[in-house]
C-alpha cells in the first residue's frame, strides 16, 4: 500500500462538542482563516457531522464503503462527477453514494455541513 499524500486541507477529526453541549456553526466557521478546513462537530449514532470552510479544489476521490451527505450553508458548492457537475446553492444538499468518484471544489468561500460515518477516511480510499 503506498503511503497518502499530503494534501493542503485542514482536517480534524477529533469531536469538539459532546451531547447536550451547544455547537454555534456560525462562530466556528468566521474564526477559520484555512481555505479548506474541517471540523468533526459532533457524533450521531455511528455517524458524524462535520463543518467545512472551503474554497477551491479538493481532489477526485471516492469512499468505497461509506455514502456522504453534503449540505451548503453559505457560498456555492460543485461536485464534480464523471461526466456531470452537481452545484449547490445555499440550504441545498445532496448523497453521494459509496463508491462514485467525486471532486469538491468551491469557487468563493463557501461554509458546508457533512454527514458521514465515523470511520469514513476523509481523503478518499
Amino acid at each position: 500500500m503506498s503511503e497518502p499524500k499530503e494534501y493542503p486541507y485542514v482536517t480534524r477529526l477529533n469531536v469538539q462538542f459532546q451531547p447536550l453541549e451547544l455547537i454555534d456553526e456560525g462562530a466556528l466557521s468566521a474564526a477559520c482563516a484555512h481555505r479548506w478546513f474541517n471540523q468533526t462537530l459532533c457524533e450521531v449514532n455511528e455517524s458524524v457531522v462535520r463543518v467545512g470552510v472551503v474554497e477551491g479544489e479538493y481532489h477526485w476521490h471516492k469512499h468505497d464503503d461509506d455514502d456522504e451527505f453534503f449540505y451548503v450553508v453559505e457560498g456555492l458548492f460543485h461536485i464534480d462527477l464523471e461526466g456531470r457537475t452537481i452545484t449547490l446553492a445555499p440550504r441545498q444538499g445532496v448523497v453521494i453514494p459509496k463508491g462514485v468518484m467525486h471532486r469538491p471544489r468551491a469557487p468563493q468561500r463557501t461554509v458546508i455541513l457533512m454527514v458521514e460515518t465515523k470511520g469514513i477516511v476523509p481523503t478518499g480510499n
